[in-house]
């Protein structure tokens, strides 16, 4: 994700699809070193949002649930620092990200503290649909989605 519009680029078999998004820049970056130099890269907090707001570009939420899974087994994802920076993001955005952790956690066997992160998708009453473009389904009541889709992450 970009805030300025790019063009995709292909390096050989490597494709880079850029994403615009206005409010960018203020959200949380980590600096990694290259080949080349160093590049300023989204933390993985803001990863995982991102590719939840963003599924069908994650490959999908199937996908998404396993790129959730692996940080939680690999302990790259900092709960405290997810609920700080979902403040940034839509309140449906945030029911979802906190449900697919939910239903990985227990796929990897991790435990997660996720009631921060409860608090800030409770400041949204209404119920929102795991994906958006979905039939109706059983409601998630603790986190008010509406699972309308089988998640089956490979993990």
């Amino acid at each position: 994700m970009t805030p300025a519009r790019l063009r995709d680029r292909a390096f050989g078999r490597v494709r880079l699809t850029f994403v615009t998004v206005g409010d960018i820049s203020m959200r949380p970056t980590v600096t990694r070193n290259t080949p080349t130099g160093t590049l300023r890269v989204s933390t993985p907090e803001v990863t995982l949002l991102d590719l939840v707001s963003i599924p069908l570009r994650g490959g999908g939420l199937s996908n998404v649930a396993t790129i959730a899974g692996e940080m939680l087994e690999e302990g790259a994802l900092d709960v405290q620092a997810l609920a700080e920076v979902a403040e940034q993001y839509p309140a449906a955005v945030v029911q979802r990200t906190g449900f697919l952790l939910e239903h990985v956690a227990g796929i990897v066997d991790v435990e997660v503290a996720l009631e921060d992160l409860h608090t800030v998708a409770l400041q949204r009453t209404t119920r929102t649909r795991l994906r958006p473009s979905g039939p109706t389904g059983p409601l998630d009541e603790r986190w008010n989605v509406i699972v309308n889709t089988q998640i089956e992450p490979d993990l």
